[in-house]
């Protein structure tokens, strides 16, 4: 048996071969970019695990014996799910592995945009050391926090957020009031998630419904005073709208973990003093990045060996 890592950004596949010798299959690295670069390093393979490029109809159609493709996250955007389930190839994730760590850095970019964190930096830098710098900075007590989507992880920022005496207000179309309530989290609307937020954290998927979702409209009903944070997926925010409101005033800052192209190119949000961006590192911790690659590479694991996956995200029917 081939599995075919399609590309990879850690130091190397020592955790992916130890789970996958011990079922006797073979790990081929690559270093896919684009679908025909998928395609061909697909050939031959009895299943994929997937980072960033894109798996899309070519590739399965390269790889006739292919049993799953994983995909290192929670996210499965990179891969064609209605091609995958046509040629019955299970399409597998991590549903469960950084719900600590996204929380917590995107508690840290709420804090580094409300608390001028960079702009006093880059200041000091300069050589100005002037407190000034960074008005206005408001208390965090009793200030409104609007969560775009409630799954697991701003479900725990809603936690960590109400320690600091955050009022917390969440628009999920898809969770209903009485569960919001039991967080302490208040039910909302979109307009009312933009019209009474003093910072909104976004936390949806990248699906047809959330593409664009916070675009001029939108930013044009926030608060002037409002920051927007982003550790979910790039494309859910019109960056290009982003750009616009922030030089218009229409909102105070942003703190992005996550861009629609990644890394940027020549992005209007780079250098920016009222932006804060990470390199989509939120997911990141020594331990999660080991929990993340082994979980996948079992579930892979177990369906080459003929079991049935723990995290699939298509549905083939019964084996």
């Amino acid at each position: 048996m081939r599995v075919v890592v399609t590309d990879y950004n850690f130091e190397d596949l020592g955790i992916e071969r130890e789970v996958f010798e011990s079922i006797g299959a073979e790990v081929v690295g690559a270093d896919a970019g684009t679908e025909a670069e998928v395609r061909e390093a697909a050939e031959g393979a009895d299943a994929l695990l997937n980072q960033y490029a894109p798996v899309g109809p070519a590739a399965f159609d390269a790889a006739p014996d292919l049993r799953a493709v994983g995909r290192y996250g929670v996210g499965v955007d990179t891969v064609d799910l209605d091609a995958a389930t046509e040629r019955g190839v299970w399409v597998l994730n991590v549903p469960s592995y950084c719900e600590d760590e996204v929380s917590t850095h995107t508690l840290s970019l709420l804090l580094a945009c409300e608390r001028q964190v960079a702009r006093f930096d880059s200041a000091i830098e300069d050589g100005d050391w002037d407190w000034k710098i960074g008005r206005p900075i408001f208390r965090q007590r009793g200030r409104t926090l609007g969560l775009a989507g409630f799954g697991k992880i701003p479900q725990r920022l809603a936690r960590k957020a109400s320690t600091l005496g955050l009022d917390v207000i969440a628009y999920d179309p898809y969770v209903d009031r009485e569960e919001l309530a039991e967080h302490d989290v208040e039910k909302v609307a979109f307009d009312g998630l933009l019209e009474r937020s003093d910072a909104i954290s976004v936390h949806t998927p990248l699906t047809d419904e959330t593409r664009g979702l916070f675009d001029r409209e939108a930013f044009a009903a926030m608060d002037e005073e409002s920051v927007i944070v982003n550790t979910a997926r790039g494309a859910v925010i019109d960056v290009e709208a982003l750009a616009d409101a922030l030089e218009a005033g229409e909102i105070r800052g942003a703190g992005l973990d996550v861009l629609p192209e990644e890394p940027p190119d020549e992005s209007p949000l780079v250098g920016r003093e009222d932006v804060v961006l990470t390199p989509h590192v939120g997911w990141y911790s020594e331990e999660s990045i080991v929990e993340l690659r082994r979980t996948v590479a079992e579930d892979v694991a177990r369906v080459l060996e003929g079991e049935a996956p723990e995290n699939p995200v298509n549905d083939l029917g019964p084996e």
